[in-house]
């Protein structure tokens, strides 16, 4: 290399899901060339759903005028964001101003990183989950501030221990992560906790940064935290039609604030885009107007899939919430797990050593829970974005590794 790297990509490694989808590239190559089985992945949260007939109609139809080709505007076109703030209305019954309110984004990670740039000085402390999606971490690594993990454990149903909270040092810190329902863990928000976060958040003049992708999925009452009164001072959120939607590809997010928060994240991302394609805009606009039928069809399916990701934890020995939401099941290694052994991967955790034994043992990959911080160590999660069949293939393979 002619130059140097920057400096701040040394507080960060390149994304896990990339360095271990190349490993299993590599696997899936041999495998092939000695006519072997494929090894199923059970990691990436990404939908394997069909998005919803009328945005794809509206994406080819729009697709096809000559004039829409074009370079968009930075703050989307009037029509999408007034889809999300009918959406926000309809669902969360929150009151959003579509003129002011609303930022779309090319999927909710790009608005982690753009907060973060429009309102972290190098210096300034930013409160992360631990466990917790690890983008937060590197977002905040990237601006050269210092990342302050805050616990969530099972014992306080992967809540925030606002007592411990309290007793923090909180100088200097300028936003708090949140995520509910939560992911790795599957807890689930409740109206009580966003409450307590919003008095948090004013009490210590900390902006509280809700990333709420998972509110639809595996669960029939989705919450936002701008119900809360008040919380448009203090909050912002950001959402997303990747899951809700089976959309993860065609990259299209949102971020909602006040006015000022907004005009902020704007100025930032302005300078790093040109605006998104209108087709995808206005096939948005076709996915946000769906009605209840559509969740309930969605979730239908998921919680066939969630019991038979259970089964998968039941045949490795890892204890789980049955009833959790999202797309992803989450469990605990205990230590006599009979997929653990004393060579196994010394020095590494539970999760990992289970992960990687059932990887290599089994053709099948589970992520290991170290990803999403210490407090994630000792388990494992399976995502639910795999076919019925692909799960009963999983669990075959993995109960003859036993």
């Amino acid at each position: 290399m002619i130059i140097k790297p920057a400096k701040r990509t040394e507080s960060v490694q390149e994304y896990y899901f990339s360095r271990k989808l190349k490993e299993i590239d590599r696997m899936n190559a041999e495998r092939t060339a000695c006519g072997g089985e494929r090894i199923i992945n059970l990691g990436i949260g990404a939908p394997d759903g069909m998005p919803p007939a009328a945005a794809i109609e509206a994406l080819r139809e729009s697709a096809s005028r000559p004039g829409n080709h074009a370079y968009q505007s930075y703050a989307g076109i009037p029509q999408l964001r007034q889809a999300f703030a009918d959406w926000y209305s309809r669902y969360y019954g929150v009151k959003l101003d579509p003129s002011c309110e609303i930022q779309p984004l090319v999927g909710s990670k790009e608005g982690i990183l753009l907060i973060s740039l429009a309102f972290i000085d190098e210096g300034d402390k930013v409160l992360v989950p631990d466990p917790g999606y690890p983008t937060y971490a590197s977002a905040t690594a990237l601006t050269g501030a210092e990342l302050v993990p805050y616990d969530l454990k099972p014992e306080q149903g992967w809540q925030p221990d606002f007592e411990a909270l309290e007793k923090m040092d909180l100088d200097g810190v300028k936003i708090m992560w949140t995520n509910y329902p939560n992911m790795p863990t599957g807890a689930p928000a409740t109206m009580e906790l966003y409450a307590r976060l919003v008095d948090f958040g004013r009490r210590h003049g900390i902006m509280i940064c809700n990333d709420n992708p998972y509110s639809f999925i595996l669960n029939d009452h989705p919450l936002s935290i701008l119900a809360v009164p008040g919380a448009m001072d203090v909050c912002l959120e950001l959402n997303s039609l990747s899951k809700a939607h089976n959309m993860s590809g065609w990259r299209i997010g949102m971020v909602a604030a006040g006015a000022e928060v907004i005009s902020m994240i704007l100025k930032v991302k302005s300078q790093m885009d040109s605006g998104m394609f209108r087709p995808l805009q206005e096939a948005a606009v076709e996915a946000l107007s769906q009605g209840p039928e559509w969740f309930e069809a969605l979730n239908a399916g998921y919680r066939r899939r969630r019991a038979l990701a259970g089964r998968i934890f039941d045949i490795i020995g890892a204890r789980y919430d049955h009833d959790s939401s999202g797309m992803f099941l989450w469990g605990k290694i205990p230590e006599d797990c009979r997929f653990l052994s004393p060579e196994d991967g010394a020095g590494s955790s539970r999760g990992e050593q289970v992960s990687d034994r059932i990887l290599y043992g089994a053709g099948v990959f589970i992520t290991p829970g170290f990803i999403f911080g210490k407090n994630g160590r000792d388990y494992i999660r399976i995502s639910l974005c795999a076919k019925p069949e692909v799960l009963e293939r999983s669990a075959e393979k993995i109960m003859a590794l036993a």
